[in-house]
């Protein structure tokens, strides 16, 4: 039997490996002045707007690039993952959640089945029950309405519906949805994210959704399990059905849990954590507190940017486009990061969505057929909101290592100020920075221009900026549901467009799982020798050690507490 060609392995790789020493003797201030291959670098799909100028690369390079993708097969593998097939071949599972927010007309098969009808099954399940609970006809236990909500999850159970919260928390049409109501998210499994979580709050008023497919997530039913306590201890176990409902497919635990069966909404198989915001994951906890009708419009702005990445030309698809630079990024400059710079506090947590996103899909060592890599794939994702970034990490932006920057702009800020005899609004005034950086990047300043400022001769080498350093500009024209929707989506699939190339399985996560394993032996452990005064055995010195440390500074910690104790803040 053959053995499977990695990429590295193609004419198009080698071909580009050989190109980009050529690139490497141009500098973006001369490419810069190309005013064709500029224009030619511009794509505009539905209000969005990506301009990828300030790359180092020419047409030529976008030319190679689209050869390259051509040897991956990336249009068969993008047709594979929107007909069902099953594309995450460690897992045996298809990769859909395209379906998640699919028109309910649509037709999208997985083994032979429509899945679209099953979607809006549970999206209806979600507008009935979080209208009920919004409008006060679903009341708790002691009769009161549930203002307060607290989404219980973990990894892709948490990030991304944070992520959208937050977006949303200052948008007008979301704000008027959301009055009167809170929304938290408890993932950590450390206490103190609990009495951060419950302070303040009411348990006669709360409402948990407990997320978690298998419904044995260690740390999410850990912490599901102390708030059933919370709320049994104020109003009895008998509560818990009034104030807990669950996003699972496991029926038999959830009732078992405590919580009513016909209060469980189902995702599955073939939705991925990191993937699952469209899901009940993400839907029913925002629909609780925006209300199901903003919540649809997110799901139809990434629907939009679905059918735009199956259907449009490689030459005008974002997706296609970010993803095919980043390999070049990656592999062929051999950049290892990416800072993901929004130009909006709105999107404060879209960073560590995305470094989820992608770290957990693309980090991987060896093709999806098992083979070492030769080459490295992947990017160490991280970012902050501008302006803050720029009195952060922008020093080492500039004049450190090469660090490919993402910069995403708004058109119309969600919260305006205008200030009487400013030149400049506040929005404005960000913008300024936003428009600022990507060429402060790209020209830098030379050594000529400096001495042409009369800057002292040995300072010149400390305000030095060598430039060629490449970003994209992403341009919203607002902020809304729908707008956040696409956002997500063209991050999402750009990250399938690089693990496509490189001929990995972006859609599985074995790395998360070893240190797991490890963790039950150390639990293990820690219950026996607190409870039988067992000594620390089968770990190496190190942990050894500190274990034993660990548990002689905390010896007052009862094994077996007579009575449950929560926190008190």
């Amino acid at each position: 039997m053959a053995s499977p060609t990695l990429i590295s392995d193609t004419n198009a790789w080698k071909d580009l490996k050989g190109h980009v020493e050529e690139i490497k003797k141009t500098h973006l201030r001369d490419l810069m002045g190309d005013v064709d291959r500029c224009k030619s670098m511009t794509v505009e799909f539905d209000g969005v707007l990506l301009d990828y100028s300030r790359q180092r690369a020419t047409l030529e390079t976008i030319d190679k690039l689209f050869k390259l993708a051509d040897a991956a097969h990336l249009k068969e593998k993008i047709n594979r993952m929107y007909t069902g097939e099953r594309i995450n071949s460690t897992e045996n599972r298809p990769v859909l959640h395209v379906a998640l927010r699919a028109s309910r007309d649509a037709v999208i098969q997985s083994d032979g089945k429509n899945v679209v009808p099953e979607v809006w099954k549970v999206l209806d399940k979600i507008r009935e029950f979080s209208e009920r609970v919004r409008s006060g006809s679903w009341v708790g236990a002691t009769g009161k309405a549930l203002k307060d909500v607290i989404a219980v999850g973990i990894g892709g159970s948490f990030l991304g519906p944070l992520f959208v919260h937050t977006a949303l928390q200052t948008e007008p049409e979301a704000i008027e949805s959301a009055r009167g109501r809170q929304l938290h998210f408890l993932a950590n499994v450390d206490p103190i994210d609990v009495a951060r979580n419950i302070t303040g709050l009411n348990p006669e008023t709360t409402l948990v959704v407990v997320v978690s497919k298998t419904f044995t997530t260690a740390e999410t039913m850990l912490n599901a399990r102390t708030l059933r306590e919370w709320i049994s201890a104020a109003l009895g176990p008998s509560a818990v059905a009034k104030h807990m409902v669950a996003v699972s497919t496991n029926l038999t635990l959830v009732e078992k849990f405590g919580i009513d069966p016909n209060n469980a909404f189902a995702f599955w198989d073939w939705v991925g954590g990191r993937y699952s915001v469209c899901s009940a994951v993400g839907v029913l906890p925002l629909s609780l507190q925006y209300g199901f009708s903003v919540v649809e419009k997110f799901l139809k702005g990434a629907s939009s940017i679905d059918q735009h990445f199956y259907s449009a030309p490689f030459e005008k698809n974002i997706p296609v486009l970010l993803g095919l630079l980043s390999v070049w990024n990656v592999s062929f400059f051999g950049y290892p990061a990416r800072a993901i710079l929004p130009y909006s506090q709105a999107l404060e947590k879209l960073a560590p969505h995305i470094q989820q996103v992608s770290m957990e899909s693309n980090g991987k060592g060896v093709s999806i057929d098992g083979v070492p890599l030769p080459f490295e794939a992947g990017e160490i994702d991280f970012g902050e909101p501008g302006t803050n970034g720029q009195h952060s990490f922008y020093q080492l932006i500039h004049q450190g290592r090469v660090i490919p920057c993402d910069f995403i702009g708004v058109v119309r800020s969600q919260q305006p100020v205008y200030l009487k005899g400013e030149p400049v609004s506040n929005h404005d005034e960000l913008m300024s920075n936003f428009f600022a950086q990507p060429d402060a990047l790209a020209y830098g300043k030379t050594e000529e221009q400096l001495h042409k400022e009369n800057v002292p001769p040995h300072l010149i080498p400390h305000k030095t900026f060598s430039g060629n350093r490449p970003s994209f500009s992403l341009l919203l024209p607002s902020l809304n549901a729908y707008n956040i929707g696409q956002l997500l989506a063209i991050y999402e699939h750009r990250i399938a467009v690089e693990g496509f190339i490189w001929g990995i399985n972006s859609f599985d996560q074995w790395g998360v799982e070893l240190g797991k394993s490890l963790a039950t032996q150390v639990r293990k452990q820690i219950n026996a020798s607190r409870s039988k005064g067992e000594p620390v055995e089968g770990f190496n010195f190190s942990t050894t050690t500190l274990l034993s440390r660990y548990l002689e500074a905390s010896a007052d910690v009862p094994a077996n507490p007579p009575t449950t104790l929560l926190p008190k803040i």
